[in-house]
């Protein structure tokens, strides 16, 4: 298979990128490879509200896989089988995701690029294949959602001053505080006493979490973006 694309957002680092799809509307630009810069291949493509994106988890640390996975939803503790889970370890690292498409443009040198919503994609993270969604087929509203389903409506009180959230873009502050309220610790860390912290677009975010309270304790301009804490 050959990359057709990658993808650019605030998310130099796997630490916080949002655990599925359409969970937090991350705003992200698709830019194709030269090869695949074809104005006609994206035709037809606007008359669709979503798609489906098809990637590589390039970003690995490990290179092999397991049968059983701990999910971090479930706390880190309890193992399910892979095929039960979305975790990158798989025999093939690849990723599937349902994003909002919000328009193209024609960007110059860099063709026709796709701007989309709601990526659960780190920064940079190679694109296979690009499909339409198709509601008729692809949505089935009464399907079960085996353990995920007990865990789908999870979310963190936040605490984030106003002096602190100025800090950030207005049109960045709402993505910021739906990562936040969704936990981007890894699912084994629960230390009430420690400080956390991630990179998002140019800034390093700081926060503790107590239960089901999350308080941001600082926001700085990013100087590392090379990974989170």
């Amino acid at each position: 298979m050959e990359i057709i694309a990658k993808i650019h957002n605030d998310f130099p680092t796997r630490f916080a990128v949002p655990r599925q799809s359409g969970l937090v509307e991350t705003v992200s630009t698709i830019v194709f490879e030269k090869k695949y810069r074809l104005k006609e291949a994206l035709r037809g493509l606007e008359g669709y509200s979503h798609i489906w994106l098809i990637w590589s988890f390039h970003d690995l640390k490990r290179d092999r896989w397991e049968p059983t996975v701990r999910p971090p939803r479930l706390g880190g503790n309890t193992r399910m089988g892979v095929f039960a889970t979305r975790s990158p370890y798989r025999p093939n690292p690849i990723g599937l995701s349902c994003v909002r498409l919000l328009g193209m443009s024609d960007e110059g040198e860099l063709g026709t690029v796709l701007h989309v919503a709601g990526a659960d994609l780190m920064d940079q993270t190679p694109i296979l294949d690009i499909k339409p969604y198709l509601p008729y087929t692809d949505a089935h509203p009464e399907a079960s959602s085996g353990f995920a389903g007990d865990v789908r409506d999870y979310a963190l009180h936040v605490h984030f001053p106003d002096e602190m959230a100025a800090k950030v873009p207005e049109e960045k502050r709402e993505t910021l505080r739906g990562i936040l309220a969704q936990d981007p610790r890894p699912g084994y860390q629960r230390d009430a006493e420690r400080v956390y912290g991630f990179l998002f677009s140019d800034f390093e975010i700081r926060f503790k979490v107590d239960g089901q309270e999350l308080t941001v304790i600082e926001i700085q301009e990013a100087g590392n973006k090379n990974a989170g804490i």
